[in-house]
């Protein structure tokens, strides 16, 4: 069911431009980075007893040292997108990669193929994930970047020497279908759904 006019010029407005047919689809930073240190933080004692102390002390500081700092508009990957040429640029966030894919395909009414192989993510994330049966994609997401852009390899190059984890993940067309890969198994991108975190942490913007 498409969105009404008022929640589409809602969800426009939290896209900067939009998605054309035929533009590639950029992650740029590790996805769930906040989650991760977060889930890391408030669920110390459990994670205990599987992780060394080693491995908690670097998941909890995971959006301290790779997705904090100023607000993603004002980074120097979101410049260095816009200078390249993008057309598309979203800052994720709660919902994670899965709702900043959903919104931006949505308000630019644009079909995608995606690869989930490809989406950047800390093994860190993928373990402590793993525990509490949570889907990554899905998990508070703050630090990371969404684009579009014609042509995305040379941008992530340019964010490979910035020491910046970054993948060309998918590409868009002008149909209808959002389909998600997953080696040869394929989904439909769905509308978002509540963030994982609130099945760790309930009430999470209270530990922010």
């Amino acid at each position: 069911m498409r969105l009404g006019k008022k929640a589409m010029e809602a969800l426009q407005a939290e896209v900067t431009g939009r998605l054309l047919p035929g533009n590639e689809l950029v992650v740029a930073g590790p996805v769930a980075l906040k989650g991760t240190s977060l889930i890391a933080k408030e669920k110390k004692e459990m994670l205990r007893e599987h992780f060394s102390e080693g491995f908690l002390r670097t998941s909890a500081s995971l959006y301290r040292d790779f997705g904090a700092g100023e607000k993603p508009e004002k980074s120097a990957a979101w410049e260095k997108a816009g200078n390249a040429g993008a057309t598309a640029l979203l800052a994720l966030g709660e919902g994670g990669f899965l709702s900043a894919l959903w919104k931006m395909a949505e308000a630019s009414s644009v079909g995608l193929d995606v690869d989930f192989r490809k989406v950047p993510v800390r093994q860190e994330t993928i373990e402590i994930c793993e525990i509490f049966d949570l889907n990554p994609y899905r998990l508070l997401s703050d630090g990371a970047i969404l684009i579009g852009i014609p042509a995305g390899e040379a941008l992530v190059q340019e964010y490979h020497r910035m020491g910046l984890m970054a993948a060309v993940i998918g590409q868009t067309n002008s149909g209808n279908d959002r389909l998600l890969y997953s080696g040869e198994s394929a989904r439909y991108l769905e509308r978002p759904a509540e963030d994982e975190l609130k099945k760790v942490i309930g009430n999470f913007q209270e530990v922010f």
